[in-house]
């Protein structure tokens, strides 16, 4: 069974009032009215939310926007800023009214996934949430899908402009439901340290799950046990069938992260690309594994000064894998030797070889939103920015070292950090993160290394 979104109503507060009994143990008051829940929430933890105020919270005004000030945000809310941006997405998909979502289920799942986030610089809950808020951006903005395009052989005009669509309406809610839930469980334990490290020191992880898709699998199993406590399934509605077909969602949104998967889901997408018909439940999968995987990576497609601030915790945070290595005795993995930084050529060929090939897939298929005003979608504006950044960061560098090699001198190697004002941005937009995912400082070569077991 499917639930297709329907056009929301003006709610009327003095209509369909039906006041709800206190849920478990815990104290809550609620009334629904049309989309609205007002709820009061203690979490079992004792965590407390007022939804009252959740939906007035000007913090979170500007959640549809690719410069969301996330972290300023989570400055305010280090503790719940996972949770509150969820229940804000959910309740503007009306998620909560059409799946009857309990309240405090919700809450206590949410709260407890980010309190299983660790406190890392980069594979944190603010990247949790960062991925949530760019599959949410990804699909609620209309766009254009070029797909099946075809020139009729009988006439000289081309193609009419297909219909501006938000894939939010294309998709079932239940699969809209799944790709924001998984978004939020994604990362869930992440220990900082990359699938290979894991490998390499024979982890228990890396020993339960063959070596193959390490933090992916405990990722998407630990969270799905923390879901199925009877405290946090606020899935309990769903009937069998929808159960089922929502756990089979969330895994393969959550697998899709997985860096071997990702230059075979390009390649299947633009494969399909021709035949591709969002009334098929397979295509939306395929769409809708392309949105996590862009929100995954979406640093670079961020204002500059953002990009270089996730840049500096993912790069502090492989240097933490480096010094472990160090200690172990173990070879430093390449760009994670904080005494040898290349930050430049690392943002450098993921730019390149990683992000780019995603974005253009999704930008000449009409994936991408081009909100008005613009002529192109913004996330390939920056995109081009930022990588442009970078390659002059890369020819100071090279200058420098030709230089000190002609006087005799050492270079250390290391990037002087610029400053991460937005004015260098093309977007005006301030204090909004992106946060690169674990594929996103991994250099070409690496990638390809990587990419090249899951096809032998």
């Amino acid at each position: 069974m499917h639930y297709w979104k329907t056009e929301s109503t003006p709610s009327n507060n003095n209509e369909h009032e039906i006041p709800v009994d206190v849920l478990r143990k815990i104290s809550v008051s609620r009334k629904e009215s049309g989309t609205h829940v007002d709820t009061v929430v203690t979490t079992i933890d004792g965590q407390r939310y007022d939804t009252k105020e959740l939906d007035n919270d000007p913090d979170f005004s500007e959640t549809a926007e690719w410069a969301f000030p996330i972290f300023q945000i989570s400055r305010k809310y280090p503790k719940t800023i996972l949770s509150r941006l969820t229940y804000n997405i959910f309740q503007q998909s009306e998620l909560f009214r059409i799946f009857k979502v309990s309240p405090i289920k919700f809450f206590n799942f949410f709260h407890a996934l980010e309190k299983g986030y660790w406190e890392i610089p980069y594979h944190n809950r603010i990247h949790a949430a960062d991925v949530l808020h760019g599959c949410y951006y990804l699909s609620v903005h209309p766009v254009r899908p070029q797909f099946g395009v075809v020139k009729s052989p009988d006439s000289l005009l081309p193609a009419p402009l297909p219909v501006a669509a938000s894939v939010m309406s294309q998709m079932s809610t239940l699969e809209l439901m799944a790709l924001f839930t998984a978004a939020a469980m994604h990362d869930y334990d992440h220990p900082g340290r990359t699938n290979a490290f894991l490998v390499t020191v024979e982890d228990k992880k890396a020993i339960l799950y063959n070596d193959r898709s390490v933090l992916e699998n405990h990722h998407a199993a630990e969270s799905w046990k923390l879901l199925c406590r009877p405290e946090n399934h606020f899935i309990e509605n769903l009937d069998p069938a929808e159960m089922k077909r929502f756990r089979y969602l969330v895994l393969e949104y959550i697998l899709a992260t997985d860096l071997k998967q990702h230059f075979e889901i390009i390649m299947t997408f633009n494969d399909r690309l021709s035949d591709m018909d969002l009334q098929v439940e397979s295509d939306r999968l395929l769409v809708g594994k392309l949105l996590i995987k862009m929100a995954d990576i979406n640093s670079p497609t961020k204002p500059y000064g953002l990009h270089r601030q996730w840049t500096d915790r993912i790069c502090e945070e492989f240097y933490e894998q480096g010094d472990d290595e160090k200690k172990r005795g173990l070879a430093i993995t390449p760009y994670m030797d904080r005494g040898d930084a290349q930050v430049a050529k690392l943002q450098d060929s993921f730019i390149a070889h990683v992000v780019s090939p995603l974005a253009q897939a999704m930008h000449e298929s009409g994936l991408l939103p081009i909100l008005p005003g613009l002529e192109t979608s913004e996330l390939m504006i920056n995109m081009q920015h930022n990588h442009r950044k970078w390659k002059e960061e890369i020819e100071i560098e090279t200058a420098s070292y030709d230089s000190t090699t002609c006087n005799g001198g050492n270079v250390n190697g290391v990037i002087e950090e610029e400053s991460a004002s937005t004015s260098d941005s093309p977007d005006p937009q301030r204090d909004s993160p992106s946060l690169d995912s674990e594929l996103s400082q991994v250099p070409f070569t690496i990638c390809c290394s990587i990419a090249e077991e899951e096809y032998v």
